[in-house]
């Protein structure tokens, strides 16, 4: 798993460069947030995306497809998602354009050799649509109210507060740049803390997330799957949660990294 994470990772052309695409400004450490609590002390005055090259954006064809997806849910967690032809149509040519890339094509090729995936093209986008855009009950007062991009990629809201999911970068930066997202400061890894956390991958493309997450949930069939990886100099755990035959949340934890400012 390792080595195929790292072919993934090295063939990820569409990665934005840090300092040169975006720049992050981590600001101050934030304060302590009791369980169950909405509220922190907010030690970053300014944004965490200090800049982030749009242009880049919106002529990389993946990160396009994959920001016209963001405003199709209701991020209320028991209201019904309405699903227009036009944005089913959306999230095929996501995924038509997540499978022209290289990322896409070691992961199809690795799920292959594994057995876990149909070689023809045309049924791996169908079991990739599964995975990812299939709608589900995730709260059972309501109807077909979330789907695993959307609790990923989009974010979703418990009771119109508490966020939930928005694991990507590119969803944070443009909530934040809307004022729908206060940055209020960075946690250090502390070793002993019982905390849950979960992090967010920043720079990356959809299609990197889209294959690493695809892999780990194809390869375990348990309710919650955790595998510990380096990719590149970071020691990471990635979590994965099942619903169904569809993903149920999945992110990213750092555990390590050769970088000391970390």
């Amino acid at each position: 798993l390792t080595e195929v994470l790292n072919q993934l990772w090295d063939l990820d052309s569409n990665r934005l460069k840090p300092g040169t695409d975006y720049r992050i400004s981590l600001q101050g450490k934030a304060g302590y947030v009791a369980p169950g609590s909405n509220s922190a002390k907010d030690r970053a005055n300014a944004p965490l995306f200090a800049y982030v090259n749009e242009e880049k954006l919106k002529n990389i064809k993946t990160y396009a497809h994959f920001i016209s997806l963001l405003d199709n849910y209701e991020m209320s967690t028991g209201v019904s998602e309405t699903v227009t032809s036009e944005e089913l149509q959306e999230n095929r040519l996501f995924i038509d354009a997540i499978m022209e890339t290289e990322v896409m094509k070691c992961a199809h090729k690795y799920l292959v050799k594994k057995g876990q995936s149909p070689a023809d093209p045309g049924k791996f986008k169908r079991q990739l649509y599964d995975i990812w855009f299939q709608l589900y009950h995730r709260d059972r007062s309501g109807g077909e109210d979330s789907c695993g991009f959307e609790h990923v990629f989009v974010g979703e809201t418990k009771h119109g507060k508490e966020i939930m999911g928005l694991h990507n970068w590119v969803q944070f930066y443009l909530q934040e740049k809307h004022g729908h997202v206060d940055y209020k400061g960075y946690k250090a890894r502390d070793n002993k803390s019982t905390v849950r956390t979960s992090c967010i991958f920043i720079g990356i493309s959809p299609e990197f997330e889209v294959a690493l997450f695809t892999i780990i949930f194809l390869m375990s069939s348990e309710k919650m799957t955790s595998v510990v990886v380096k990719v590149d100099e970071y020691m990471l755990e990635l979590v994965v949660h099942r619903h169904g035959s569809s993903i149920g949340t999945s992110y990213p934890k750092l555990l390590s990294s050769n970088n000391r400012d970390l």
